[in-house]
């Protein structure tokens, strides 16, 4: 997982899109397993800060849409969706609407969609950001364990230095605009994580005011 940290307007979204080939980059390439990126890509999912959800659809709908899209097998669909339900907690929900959920259950049904169509890349812009504290670090710890179970490669945009750094094998800094990269950082502590014992390290303490400092240059 490597997490996007910078200035609001740096850029962050932006890039997350151009890798998602929903934005041509004006200069440059993005490349995936040697292939360069010209538009969107079946095996890229997006995770949104505002749930992104269809409110006249079910939840299991909602989990169901993108391997709809796809045109995959009813069958698969339905083991799928049964599947990254209970994967992200919300097995018994699968009939409610989205008004009928907390904002929290909300973003894990977000999740459980992108994860549905087995992206080989999922791309997380600030998907905790609207969640409040409590139930923002459960879901910190809950895709740490959900990742842990079905590794995926993350791009994850946030403007927490936290969460950064417990979700993080690598934190990329950007400067303010022009958005550039100003630092790349190596996090460089064990998994399984603890979110308080990732508080109380010494190197994570480190670590933490050597980003508030490059964020504040």
């Amino acid at each position: 997982m490597v997490c996007l940290l910078g200035p609001s307007g740096c850029g962050k979204t932006t890039l997350l899109r151009v890798v998602d080939g929903l934005i041509v980059p004006d200069d440059g390439e993005v490349t995936i397993g040697g292939r360069r990126v010209t538009g969107p890509r079946p095996d890229v999912a997006m995770v949104f800060q505002q749930f992104g959800l269809f409110p006249w659809k079910r939840l299991r709908q909602n989990v169901a849409y993108g391997l709809e899209l796809r045109g995959r097998p009813r069958a698969e669909i339905e083991r799928a969706v049964a599947h990254y339900t209970a994967l992200v907690g919300l097995g018994g929900f699968e009939q409610a609407y989205p008004y009928q959920l907390s904002g929290g259950m909300q973003q894990r049904a977000g999740l459980a969609r992108a994860l549905a169509v087995n992206p080989s890349i999922l791309l997380m812009d600030e998907p905790f950001g609207s969640l409040d504290a409590q139930t923002r670090e459960t879901l910190q710890e809950e895709l740490a364990r959900i990742l842990a179970r079905e590794p995926k490669t993350v791009l994850f945009v946030t403007h927490s230095i936290d969460e950064a750094i417990f979700l993080g094998d690598r934190v990329v800094v950007m400067s303010s605009r022009p958005g550039r990269v100003r630092e790349i950082l190596t996090v460089g502590l064990p998994r399984p994580r603890d979110l308080n014992q990732v508080r109380a390290d010494a190197h994570a303490i480190t670590l933490r005011a050597h980003i508030w400092e490059e964020l504040r240059r």
